[in-house]
């Protein structure tokens, strides 16, 4: 299974890895990229967990699809087998 994050081209820190340190030059930058998420993804309380990881998957698919400067990426981490 992979994990999806959005990010910008320009932003030197793994969200995976360093979120605090990738959330705050996000800030700084302007993009606020957890909330423009947040308010393009139709999460809901009421779905199961993989439709609400599919919903946001959907939502970054069109952020990106629909970005003029071409700034949002798509990352990805695979879940380790091993993690509990």
């Amino acid at each position: 299974m992979s994990f999806h994050m959005l990010t910008t081209i320009d932003n030197p820190y793994d969200p995976f890895k360093n979120f605090d340190d990738w959330f705050q030059f996000d800030e700084e930058k302007g993009y606020h990229s957890c909330s423009y998420l947040a308010r393009i993804a139709k999460t809901s309380n009421q779905f199961s967990d993989q439709e609400n990881d599919a919903e946001i998957e959907a939502a970054i698919e069109e952020i990106i699809k629909n970005d003029p400067f071409g700034i949002y990426l798509k990352v990805s981490e695979k879940e380790e087998n091993n993690k509990k």
